[in-house]
C-alpha cells in the first residue's frame, strides 16, 4: 500500500522519475570515462583528454554504451501517452517543442561553440574562426545534445502512428519482435556499410543504433499501454534466472567486443579478429548486445521500482534539475577537467573526484538558476500590478516570492 501511495507525486511516477535521475548521472560518467580511457582516438575529439589513462576505464564506455541512451529512449515512451492525454495535437507539438527543441537551440549555440573553446585551449591550440564553433562545422556534430532533437523526431512519429492498436500484442511477443528486427537492422547497416554517425544540420545519431533506439522508444510504450508496472508479484525464482542470464549476455558482449576491436568502443566489428569466424561472431555480439540492453533496462526498472521508492527531498531536488544537468553537464565537465588535468593523481582518482564535482556543480548551477527565474517573476508579477499604496506593494512581494519559493 505504501509503494502504490510513493508511486505517483504530482501525477509523476516517482521511482521513474528517480530513475531518470540516475540514468544521466551514469551519462555523466560515460563522459568522464572517455576523459580517461587509453584509446588514443579520443585526443581528437573529446572535450579535454587527460594524458594519465587507465585500459580498466576503457570498460566504463563499453559496457554503460549498451543501455544508458536506450533507457532514457524507454523512459520517454513510456511517459509520452500519459503526457498526451488531455492534450490536443497541436498543443502536444507546441510542449514537444518548448521542452525539446527550444533548449536544444540554444544549447547548439552557446554550449558547443564553448566546448569547442574548452577543447582548443586544453590542447594549446589557438582559438579558431568563430564560424567553426557551430556543430555544422565541426567534427563531433551535436555531440551529446543530439538526444534531444532524435527525441522529438520520434514523438512526431508517435503522433502519427498512435492510433494504433497493440494492447492484443502481449509485452514477450512485442520484445521478441523488437529484438528480431533490430538484428536485421544491424546486418542491413553492415551490408550498406553505413555503420558510424550520421551528422546534419539538424540530427546527429548513430546509424546503427538510431532503429534501435526507436524501438526502445515503442517498448516503453508499450509498457505504458499493457500496464506491466502495475502487478507488484515477484516470482524470485524467475528473477534469478533473468538476472543470470542478463549478466552472462553482458559479459559475453563485452568480452567479444573488447576481442574483435582490439580497444575501439565505437565500432565493435572493424577489425579481423574473430573467435569462431567473421558471421559467427557478428551474430553473437549483435545478440548478446540486445539481450543486454534489453536486461539492463529490466534491471534497473525492477530496482528502482521495487527499491528505490521512496520519498526524499533529495532526489525532488535531483530529479527537478536532471533535464537541465543534462544539458550543461559537458562544458561543467571540461572545465573542472581542466582544473586537475596537470595534477598527478590515479586516473580512477580522477574519474571519480571529478564525477562527484560535476554532478554536484550542475546541479549547484540548476538549482541557482531557478532561484533566479523564480526571483525574476516574482520582480516581475510586481511590476504589472500597479498599486497606489507602498504597502500593498510590499504586501504582493511578500506573498509573489513566498508562493515562489514553495
Amino acid at each position: 500500500m505504501v509503494k502504490k501511495q510513493l508511486l505517483f507525486k504530482n501525477n509523476r511516477i516517482y521511482w521513474l522519475d528517480c530513475l531518470r535521475t540516475f540514468v544521466v548521472f551514469l551519462v555523466i560518467l560515460g563522459h568522464i570515462s572517455l576523459t580517461y580511457e587509453s584509446s588514443s582516438s579520443r585526443s581528437g575529439w573529446w572535450i579535454v583528454s587527460d594524458p594519465l589513462d587507465s585500459d580498466f576505464i576503457n570498460l566504463l564506455p563499453l559496457i554503460l554504451d549498451t543501455f544508458v541512451m536506450a533507457t532514457l529512449f524507454y523512459i520517454s515512451g513510456y511517459l509520452l501517452p500519459f503526457s498526451i492525454k488531455a492534450k490536443t495535437t497541436i498543443q502536444f507539438i507546441k510542449v514537444k517543442f518548448r521542452r525539446l527543441i527550444i533548449p536544444w537551440i540554444i544549447a547548439v549555440l552557446t554550449l558547443l561553440p564553448a566546448y569547442k573553446i574548452i577543447f582548443l585551449y586544453s590542447r594549446n591550440i589557438p582559438q579558431e574562426n568563430w564560424t567553426t564553433y557551430f556543430h555544422w562545422n565541426t567534427i563531433w556534430g551535436q555531440s551529446w545534445l543530439w538526444f534531444l532533437p532524435v527525441l522529438f523526431l520520434f514523438n512526431m512519429i508517435y503522433l502519427i502512428i498512435s492510433k494504433i492498436d497493440t494492447t492484443k500484442i502481449n509485452f514477450i511477443k512485442f520484445i521478441s519482435l523488437g529484438g528480431f528486427l533490430g538484428l536485421i537492422y544491424g546486418y542491413f547497416i553492415d551490408y550498406l556499410g553505413l555503420n558510424g554517425w550520421t551528422t546534419s544540420l539538424l540530427l546527429t545519431f548513430q546509424n546503427e543504433r538510431l532503429f534501435i533506439y526507436f524501438l526502445v522508444f515503442l517498448a516503453g510504450i508499450q509498457s505504458y499501454r499493457l500496464k506491466i508496472f502495475e502487478s507488484s508479484k515477484i516470482n524470485i525464482h524467475r528473477e534469478m534466472i533473468i538476472h543470470s542470464l542478463g549478466w552472462i549476455f553482458l559479459f559475453i558482449y563485452v568480452v567479444g567486443s573488447i576481442y574483435n576491436i582490439k580497444g575501439s568502443i565505437y565500432n565493435p566489428l572493424s577489425q579481423q579478429n574473430y573467435f569462431i569466424s567473421n558471421s559467427i561472431d557478428k551474430l553473437i555480439i549483435r545478440l548478446s548486445f540486445l539481450i543486454s540492453l534489453t536486461y539492463m533496462i529490466y534491471f534497473l526498472v525492477f530496482t528502482f521500482k521495487n527499491y528505490l521508492n521512496n520519498k526524499s527531498r533529495i532526489w525532488d531536488v535531483l530529479n527537478s534539475n536532471s533535464y537541465l544537468v543534462y544539458v550543461i553537464h559537458l562544458n561543467i565537465l571540461g572545465v573542472l577537467a581542466l582544473v586537475i588535468v596537470n595534477i598527478n593523481l590515479h586516473p580512477i582518482i580522477k574519474l571519480l573526484t571529478l564525477t562527484i564535482s560535476t554532478i554536484l556543480l550542475s546541479n549547484l548551477v540548476c538549482s541557482l538558476s531557478k532561484k533566479l527565474k523564480q526571483r525574476f517573476n516574482g520582480y516581475k508579477l510586481i511590476k504589472r500590478i500597479k498599486l497606489p499604496v507602498v504597502f500593498n506593494v510590499k504586501y504582493t512581494y511578500r506573498k509573489t516570492k513566498k508562493a515562489t519559493l514553495n
